[in-house]
């Protein structure tokens, strides 16, 4: 059915980099989410009134608010379509983000209602709940269309890398969870007559609640800008790399601007006896292969290094060795000597990982240590920082 929908309403759907086939992807599932979730409601609630349960209607207003939440991956999409603008020139494609952010507070928003009306129910019980085939069937099957939903919005997501559409599947497999608690509900309610209806109720509110913290976190990681997937930053230095003029990189930065929408910057180094022109022809050549292959904008710094000089390099595997003798995550770029007659200046920018209970100054002190340890003449100066890409 998903092949077939993608076939029918998604032109060129194997071009996933193309915005335009992105929105498609994301219209279609918000179509698609909004009729089935809309004739979830009615069957539910339907049953619920039928039933006289308050867990049954708890369930049909979720899937109510899910229908909200469609309303707002269409849209999210569509806004996140637009093309660039003078206010906005690395275009609108966080608002796909935004939309994620916007499913989770209608989630949010719902299972607070709910869980109140719940705890109502058990400190005044009403009526027992009355049984009712229909009823059942209706939660059975809505069970079977949410399981579709899920698989359907996962496969999607995964097609196109969307944290809003992934967002929706997680969306639908806790309904599938939460209506099953309910179906168990009636079922022991029918056979026992103990009355749980109330504390169901707030079973499937919590349910309700957790899928939108969920959301509400995981869309606005990168908005607060997230780290990049290990696998794109492997990506980018292959493709790099496979330029016979650059020898390395480091400080590689990609910012997101939504999905794909990034902007990737990055320092090269080049052997610093190339020629000047030819480096940098090689450096525009790589900039153009990544704008090409991930739709983004790049920018390469060119860094000149002694790649030839014995000296320099033996040194520097020297220091390199040393120093992951303190720290096996420590690394080093961006290295050059200057030779006096009392001494040598060895100059270096240092990348520490994340979480080190030690100060900067500290770092620095026993990194010096070690380097003069190799020989005192050595004057190192070194520049700490942390990666921002792996």
């Amino acid at each position: 059915m998903t092949k077939l929908l993608v076939k029918l309403f998604v032109k060129d759907s194997d071009n996933c980099d193309n915005p335009k086939v992105r929105t498609a992807y994301g219209n279609l599932s918000g179509v698609c989410g909004i009729i089935l979730n809309l004739v979830l409601f009615g069957g539910k609630l339907f049953a619920g009134i039928v039933s006289a349960s308050v867990s049954v209607i708890a369930d049909a207003l979720n899937n109510l608010s899910d229908a909200g939440s469609s309303v707002v991956t269409f849209l999210g999409f569509k806004l996140a379509s637009r093309p660039a603008d003078r206010e906005h020139p690395f275009g609108h494609g966080r608002y796909e983000y935004v939309a994620g952010m916007g499913i989770s507070v209608v989630i949010l928003l719902m299972g607070i209602e709910l869980i109140k009306s719940s705890v109502e129910k058990i400190i005044c019980p009403e009526s027992g709940t009355a049984f009712s085939t229909l009823s059942l069937a209706i939660m059975i099957a809505s069970i079977f269309v949410k399981l579709w939903m899920y698989f359907f919005n996962s496969g999607l997501s995964r097609k196109i890398n969307s944290t809003a559409l992934k967002a929706a599947a997680l969306d639908s497999l806790t309904d599938c969870i939460a209506t099953s608690v309910v179906i168990i509900g009636l079922l022991i309610s029918a056979s026992t007559g103990v009355q749980i209806d109330g504390w169901l109720g707030v079973c499937v509110s919590l349910f309700i609640l957790f899928t939108g913290v969920s959301t509400f976190r995981e869309s606005l990681s990168p908005l607060l800008g997230k780290a990049p997937d290990p696998e794109f930053v492997d990506e980018i230095k292959e493709t790099v790399l496979k330029n016979d003029m650059i020898v390395g990189i480091h400080d590689l930065i990609i910012h997101d601007y939504g999905p794909g929408r990034c902007f990737i910057s990055l320092h090269a180094e080049v052997p610093c006896d190339e020629d000047i022109l030819e480096a940098h022809d090689a450096i525009d050549l790589t900039e153009k292969q990544l704008e090409n292959r991930y739709n983004c904008f790049a920018t390469i710094h060119m860094d000149p290094i002694a790649s030839n000089d014995a000296f320099t390099n033996e040194l520097k595997m020297k220091i390199s060795e040393s120093l992951c003798e303190l720290n096996p995550e420590y690394s080093i770029h961006d290295f050059r000597i200057v030779k006096g007659s009392t001494h040598t200046n060895v100059v270096f920018d240092m990348v520490i990982p994340y979480g080190l209970d030690l100060t900067e100054r500290q770092i620095k002190q026993s990194a010096i240590e070690k380097i003069k340890s190799i020989n005192n003449k050595l004057y190192p100066i070194i520049n700490v920082e942390k990666s921002l890409s792996d």
